[in-house]
């Protein structure tokens, strides 16, 4: 994702001489061809993150799209402040580009793991949260964000993650993406959560379960009409997200079905509990430890299946038996 954000701005900014590149001393490796094509809208403005968000804003004032880049806690949690202030606060035109999201950079440790950052970002008025969910969706994210006047932020992750789609006839920033059809239950996933949910789903169809798969590459604002509707199609739904459960997509989409009094028969959120994460170790070593792995996922969805069904039958069961006793009488 990280590689596809970059060359892609940098093929806009071509045609565009108002994108400005800002970064808190990092991008080594990766920004370097921006840099040498932009040397004079690319600034690197070192371990001073509140400063740099106070500059980006002052830019986009003068008319400028300006792309801040680091890793996530960086630009979410240690300037939230001037995030609100300078940036949400006076709708500046300035995106914010968390690379690392979720356990990415899992062997820091938790000061550089990043699950709170989409709750924290969802709840700044004005901001749009954008979390594709692989390289395609980052390319198309990322084109978008720059023809969107306003503040946004974009979660993308840097291991290089699977591709999902091999190709995108449309992307918008008010829209999910149908990635998988299926009438048994519903999959919707963000970030680099979506390709897990593809492969739970094929773990799903083993069992003769046919699960839709949804990318939310949006998170905010979501899109109702595309989430309702599949919802109300299936009626089970399971969210997906390397993000603590508490404000996130699971909470976006709880809020969106209770205030739309959709009925489900059963909605459970695969996310991070209310907790800090403190282990190190690969993201796929952390994933495991909080069940998100695709095999884990499957396992706990055939789990929750079997209890409704059998909630189902016991139910029907005690109806029909009700309805004998009241003939009776």
């Amino acid at each position: 994702m990280r590689q596809a954000f970059i060359d892609t701005l940098h093929t806009l900014a071509k045609n565009d001489k108002k994108i400005i590149l800002m970064n808190g001393d990092l991008g080594f490796s990766v920004l370097e061809d921006f840099i040498a094509a932009y040397p004079d809208r690319s600034y690197n403005m070192g371990v001073a993150e509140a400063n740099m968000i106070g500059a980006a804003a002052g830019y986009s004032f003068e008319g400028y799209t300006v792309f801040v880049y680091s890793i996530v806690p960086f630009v979410t949690m240690r300037v939230f402040e001037q995030v609100r202030n300078d940036i949400g606060m006076q709708k500046a035109n300035v995106k914010i580009v968390g690379v690392g999201s979720g356990f990415t950079y899992g062997q820091l440790g938790p000061t550089h793991h990043a699950v709170e950052d989409i709750a924290l970002m969802r709840s700044i008025p004005n901001m749009t949260v954008v979390c594709p969910g692989d390289p395609a969706e980052t390319r198309e994210a990322t084109k978008a964000l720059v023809k969107m006047k306003g503040p946004a932020y974009l979660r993308i992750g840097k291991k290089g993650e699977p591709v999902v789609h091999k190709a995108l006839t449309s992307f918008s920033l008010k829209q999910s993406i149908l990635v998988r059809h299926g009438n048994d239950c519903a999959l919707l996933a963000t970030g680099n959560m979506v390709y897990a949910a593809v492969e739970t789903a094929h773990n799903l169809k083993k069992h003769g379960i046919e699960a839709a798969v949804v990318s939310v590459p949006v998170v905010k604002p979501i899109d109702q009409k595309g989430i309702t509707s599949i919802c109300r199609k299936t009626g089970t739904v399971f969210t997906l997200e390397e993000h603590t459960v508490i404000g996130g997509l699971g909470s976006a989409v709880a809020e969106l079905l209770l205030e739309q009094n959709i009925p489900v028969k059963h909605f459970y959120r695969f996310g991070v509990p209310d907790t800090f994460t403190y282990f190190a170790g690969s993201q796929e070593f952390i994933r495991r430890q909080y069940g998100l792995t695709p095999v884990q996922i499957s396992r706990k969805i055939l789990s929750i299946l079997r209890s409704v069904s059998s909630r189902t039958t016991e139910d029907s069961a005690l109806l029909r038996r009700s309805s004998q006793i009241l003939r009776k009488r």
